[in-house]
């Protein structure tokens, strides 16, 4: 696929550089800061756009461009990275879009096996959360919905975090090492338990939905 990038640290965003090439991927452009990315012409022609969070043009560029970027060209992916795995940034990036969009640690994509999963998620149409972040959102309700998500078992636990981290059903049954069957019938039970209507359409309804309960409850005082 075709990645524009921008990262502002020279060492970080070579070696990016040198991992999309070693997976075949084509870098169209790559710069140091949000404004010169979202000025490239050859951004427009990207699939996916790389973005270091925390760069200029502003402490949090990464995010301020992801939302110029979404705005301007609302097919484009969009993968954040950070050093860090924090709530707040997810939050930020969830109200950006639910869809074509992720975010990983740095230390988790050093990887062209990883990489190119995430961007091809992505490009797919998923969101790709840092699996530590769908964890502890998971682990961590509050207010009513506690009682709710007590209710599921332990695999629908399992299940839970991984469609938090924006995985497919066919995904989730590969990592459950079981059925695609047997993740549909506990995804059903997960959305009965905890209130979402299920709905006959393309699995990234049932994550949005669960996502969307994730992050209202997290938000409550």
């Amino acid at each position: 696929m075709r990645v524009a990038i921008a990262e502002d640290g020279a060492l970080f965003r070579e070696g990016l550089v040198m991992l999309l090439d070693a997976a075949g991927h084509e870098v169209v452009t790559c710069v140091s800061d949000g404004d010169a990315l979202f000025d490239a012409p050859e951004t427009a022609t990207a699939d996916v756009a790389v973005l270091d969070i925390r760069m200029p043009p502003e402490p949090d560029g990464g995010i301020s461009t992801a939302e110029r970027l979404r705005a301007q060209y609302p097919d484009l992916g969009l993968l954040l990275l950070s050093h860090y795995a924090e709530t707040h940034y997810l939050m930020r990036i969830l109200d950006i879009g639910t869809e074509r969009i992720g975010y990983r640690l740095k230390e988790k994509i050093a990887s062209v096996e990883v990489l190119t999963d995430t961007l091809t998620r992505i490009q797919d149409g998923e969101i790709v959360i840092e699996p530590v972040l769908a964890k502890r959102l998971v682990e961590r309700p509050r207010g009513k919905e506690e009682k709710a998500l007590a209710a599921l078992t332990e695999r629908e636990a399992e299940v839970l975090k991984l469609m938090a981290e924006g995985r497919s059903n066919p995904g989730i049954a590969n990592r459950l090492y079981v059925s695609p069957k047997a993740v549909e019938k506990h995804v059903a039970s997960i959305l009965s338990k905890l209130g979402i209507p299920p709905e006959d359409t393309h699995h990234h309804r049932r994550v949005l939905a669960v996502l969307t309960y994730l992050r209202a409850h997290w938000t409550e005082s």
